[in-house]
């Protein structure tokens, strides 16, 4: 485990605009993630207050949700079923990405556990953490090889249908686009600043000291500065 960095009680002024620049944009996109995760659970319940086990051609209801919700700072957003929680498939992500020209584009992928490796996403930090009942996960900056192949940040949440785990609802940012919302604030630190995620990874920074997806591990003369309840922090040299 990371060493814990010391806390900054108050901190310039410059941190905590930061800190909340950061809660703001991740904010907007787990209100889009709550969205899917409600959307996802009332179908699903329907599926099953008919008597009947849901297939995939069930989670298309979900699509107009996906294609308004996808935009500049959201570049893939989708649910992604539980093992086994549908009766025509294995696995199955109801996943869209912006495409080139801009339209929704649906991902497909091998999902058949038995011939492909990459179809086993339950065992993605994005995935597991909303298993074992964290409300809200921030995954990244990873590259996604199972989606776009691109440095990413992935946010997600449980569903839950009648109580119990039936999947993930998750949004994709381009570590990129993270990147420019972000680095704006922490330029206005006058000092050493950047953002690390629980594991200590720099998602954003000011500094080529700690270049975005350095680790970081604690150090002499820096403290960090929580991002609300996120799992996230901004760190200055103090």
């Amino acid at each position: 485990m990371p060493a814990e960095p010391p806390a900054a009680v108050d901190g310039p002024p410059a941190a905590r605009a930061a800190a909340a620049r950061v809660r703001a944009t991740l904010d907007g996109v787990f209100e889009a993630v709550a969205q899917v995760r409600d959307a996802a659970g009332r179908c699903l319940d329907d599926v099953r207050r008919a008597g009947r086990d849901p297939v995939r051609a069930d989670l298309a209801a979900l699509r107009p949700l996906l294609f308004a919700r996808l935009g500049p700072l959201i570049c893939g957003l989708g649910f992604i079923a539980a093992p086994e929680l549908l009766a025509d498939a294995a696995w199955y992500l109801e996943w869209w990405q912006t495409g080139p020209a801009g339209r929704p584009s649906q991902l497909l992928r091998d999902l058949d556990p038995e011939s492909s490796v990459l179809a086993d996403y339950t065992r993605w930090e994005w995935f597991t953490g909303p298993a074992d009942g964290a409300e809200r996960t921030v995954c990244g900056p990873y590259v996604d090889y199972l989606c776009s192949d691109e440095y990413v940040l992935t946010l997600s949440a449980p569903v839950l249908v009648g109580g119990t785990f039936a999947g993930v609802a998750a949004a994709d940012v381009y570590a990129r686009t993270f990147e420019h919302e972000i680095v704006p604030a922490l330029r206005e630190i006058p000092a050493p600043a950047f953002v690390v995620n629980a594991p200590g990874r720099v998602m954003a920074s000011n500094t080529a000291t700690w270049p975005p997806g350095a680790v970081y591990r604690g150090a002499p003369g820096f403290a960090s500065r929580p991002c609300g309840d996120l799992s996230l922090s901004v760190v200055t040299a103090s």
